[in-house]
């Protein structure tokens, strides 16, 4: 199950977000999102875990948790949508 951890302190790693979770099951990956420019988190992360019972035991869990100073939220993380607007166009030959 892939998690969403938003309202991060921009002080926690992917080590820290890792920890957060480990305690309840395996964790397959654990990243902070950074900005591309700066290299400075953006305040949320992604979680995955390869049991669905501990994810959803861990969301419950963290899910309201302080860490730094802030209190993070934790929900299913949803699946990615294309952009809105963004129409794939199909390009033909007419001559």
């Amino acid at each position: 199950m892939n998690i969403y951890v938003s309202n991060l302190s921009f002080n926690i790693q992917d080590e820290d977000l890792r920890g957060f979770f480990e305690s309840f099951g395996e964790v397959t990956s654990a990243k902070v999102i950074t900005d591309k420019e700066t290299g400075r988190s953006r305040g949320f992360g992604f979680v995955e875990m390869s049991d669905d019972a501990a994810a959803a035991k861990a969301m419950a869990e963290v899910d309201g948790s302080t860490a730094d100073g802030r209190v993070m939220k934790a929900v299913e993380a949803k699946p990615r949508e294309d952009k809105p607007g963004f129409k794939k166009r199909s390009f033909s030959k007419s001559w």
